[in-house]
């Protein structure tokens, strides 16, 4: 039996590519890859010539059933996408699912991923996150998808093409708010940029600023409501982190724990809850 290799490539930096990687991209028998002409030029930069398969969402079936009879036949495979981790928002996704229910052994080597990075850069809270993928083109799904994450608290991240991306936005800002964005593309390449604004400023500037490239778009999370209903009060917020304190967790570490529950200031409870331990 053979192995799958989930192998993460640059997102467009050639230097990002971990050594590990490209052991093993050197070490495989041949190489699912989304795009093979994208991939190939990975393989020349590593001076590496290796068989390779497509595999993409409108070959999926045919090829994955392909790929895993070459992988029970004893060959080993690495999946790669065009840019980042593959099988996240990705065609890969259904040949792992394969793979684990036939009993192939797999390993992943991480490497790149747009949505850390443009999450990480971003200036928003990243303890908590959701990661939404591509907004659907067909209206009525969009909305519905706006509609369900509306009331999340959680930090939203979207990829969009440059196509729709003023679309889209408009449809952020009328269903959310006007909540804070971070519009990062190009992320690790010469021209890397994050617009960090609100949403309708986002859309009123790429109206004047024909977008280009792929864009990660990273979202506030939305702010709890001030009366909601079995909300925690301020004292009872100080109290759960004093609780969360003593049963050993960071001071720190509890008061962003209950501000992403509570809604109030991260500073304000720690504060707080040294003055009561005082």
């Amino acid at each position: 039996m053979g192995k799958l290799y989930i192998v993460g490539t640059p997102i467009g930096n050639l230097g990002d590519l971990s050594p590990r990687a490209a052991e093993v991209l050197g070490e495989v028998d041949f190489i699912a890859a989304e795009d093979t002409r994208v991939s190939r030029k990975l393989l020349s930069h590593l001076g590496l010539h290796k068989p390779m398969v497509s595999y993409y969402e409108h070959n999926l079936r045919e090829r994955g059933e392909e790929i895993l009879s070459r992988l029970q036949a004893g060959e080993s495979c690495a999946i790669v996408t065009d840019a980042g981790m593959p099988c996240i928002s990705d065609p890969g996704e259904d040949l792992v699912r394969l793979c684990a229910e036939r009993g192939i052994g797999m390993e992943v080597v991480p490497g790149p991923s747009a949505v850390i990075a443009a999450l990480a850069v971003s200036g928003l809270p990243t303890g908590r996150f959701s990661f939404e993928g591509f907004l659907s083109v067909k209206r009525s799904s969009r909305m519905a998808h706006l509609e369900e994450i509306k009331n999340d608290r959680r930090t939203l991240i979207f990829y969009e093409a440059p196509h729709k991306l003023c679309d889209t936005l408009d449809d952020l800002a009328g269903a959310l708010g006007p909540r804070q964005v971070s519009v990062a593309k190009e992320l690790t390449k010469v021209h890397e940029t994050v617009l960090r604004t609100t949403l309708d400023e986002a859309a009123r500037y790429y109206r004047e600023h024909p977008p280009k490239g792929e864009y990660v778009l990273v979202i506030e999370g939305a702010k709890p409501a001030k009366e909601e209903e079995g909300a925690l009060s301020f004292e009872e917020a100080v109290k759960m982190v004093r609780k969360l304190s003593a049963s050993g967790k960071a001071m720190s570490e509890a008061c962003r724990e209950v501000a992403s529950l509570s809604g109030h200031k991260k500073g304000e409870l720690y504060k707080a809850a040294l003055q009561t331990e005082e």
